[in-house]
C-alpha cells in the first residue's frame, strides 16, 4: 500500500515537473524564433550554395503565418531569397529559392515585398530544368500568384 503511494506522488512530480516545464518553454522558445530567422536569412549572404540552400529551407519552415512571413520580410528575407535565386548555379539552389519563395507569397504583403525586390523577373530569367520539373511547376505556381495580386509580368 505504501508502495503504491509513493509511485503515484512520483508520478504527481513528474506531471508537475512536466506541465512546468512546457510553460517556460511556451514562453522562452517565441524569443528564441526570431533569432533563428535572422541566423538564416544571414545563411543566404554566404557564398557556399549549400548553406543558402538551409537558409532558405529553414525560412520556408519558419513562414508558418502572416506575421512569421513578415518578420521573414521586414529582416530583409525577402530580397535576400530574390538575389538567391537570381544567383543560383544549379538546379537544388533555384528548387530551394522558389519554395521559400512561394512560402513567403502565401502573406498578400509579402507577395509586394518580393515583387519590389524583383522577384517576378527573377523567376522568369530562372532557366528550365531538364532534370527537374518541380521547377517549372514553382515557377508557374508563383506566376499565377503574382499576376492574381496583379503585380504580373508586366508590372515588374
Amino acid at each position: 500500500m505504501e508502495e503504491e503511494a509513493e509511485r503515484k506522488i512520483g508520478w504527481l512530480f513528474k506531471l508537475i515537473f512536466a506541465g512546468t516545464a512546457t510553460v517556460i518553454g511556451y514562453h522562452i522558445f517565441p524569443y528564441l524564433g526570431d533569432n533563428l530567422i535572422q541566423q538564416s536569412v544571414s545563411l543566404l549572404n554566404v557564398k557556399d550554395p549549400l548553406f543558402k540552400r538551409m537558409g532558405a529551407s529553414r525560412l520556408a519552415r519558419f513562414a508558418t503565418d502572416d506575421e512569421q512571413r513578415m518578420k521573414i520580410v521586414e529582416m530583409g528575407g525577402a530580397q535576400k531569397i530574390v538575389e538567391m535565386l537570381g544567383d543560383a548555379k544549379d538546379d537544388a539552389t533555384r528548387k530551394e529559392a522558389l519554395n521559400a519563395i512561394i512560402a513567403l507569397a502565401r502573406a498578400d504583403e509579402a507577395v509586394g515585398a518580393l515583387h519590389s525586390a524583383g522577384a517576378v523577373s527573377a523567376i522568369m530569367a530562372t532557366p528550365e530544368s531538364a532534370e527537374d520539373a518541380e521547377i517549372e511547376k514553382y515557377k508557374r505556381k508563383l506566376l499565377k500568384r503574382f499576376r492574381d495580386m496583379n503585380y504580373g509580368e508586366s508590372s515588374s
